[in-house]
């Protein structure tokens, strides 16, 4: 078989998790189930994890950070079915975008505060004890 008579579809060829062929009976609910299976055992296990200590201390923040980017890779191949097949390129680009304007937004958003604060005319000493709240004055009960 030459790579000119390649079809995507056809249950001889490997496929991805999340691309198989529509043919296959079932393998909308398999796949969902699949990739909910997957996503409840990584959320169970990211709370699990600290609350019965099977991980060192020290590394917990790594090793939850390992489920989180283990759940987001479930996400993208079982639900919104991102693949290497030759027909997701448009899917990988939106998502490639997506990210680049989320990170950004967020980047340009911190520099923008980092920048701003130190800009910032100090305030003297004087005008923080004018900034206080003044006293409270006691209340009178209202006449009725």
């Amino acid at each position: 078989m030459s790579e000119l008579d390649y079809d995507p579809h056809d249950l001889g060829h490997d496929h991805a998790p999340g691309d198989e062929p529509a043919e296959s009976a079932g393998h909308w609910v398999m796949n969902y189930s699949i990739g909910l299976a997957l996503a409840t055992i990584l959320t169970v296990g990211s709370f699990i994890l600290p609350a019965l200590g099977l991980v060192w201390g020290p590394s917990l923040p790594v090793a939850l950070i390992v489920l989180a980017i283990a759940q987001m890779g479930v996400h993208l191949v079982f639900f919104l079915h991102i693949t290497t097949g030759p027909d997701n390129t448009n899917n990988v680009l939106a998502l490639a975008f997506g990210v680049m304007m989320v990170g950004l937004l967020v980047i340009g958003s911190i520099w923008i505060m980092a920048n701003m604060h130190h800009y910032m005319a100090p305030m003297p000493p004087e005008a923080m004890t004018h900034m206080q709240a003044p006293a409270a004055a006691p209340t009178v009960p209202p006449a009725f």
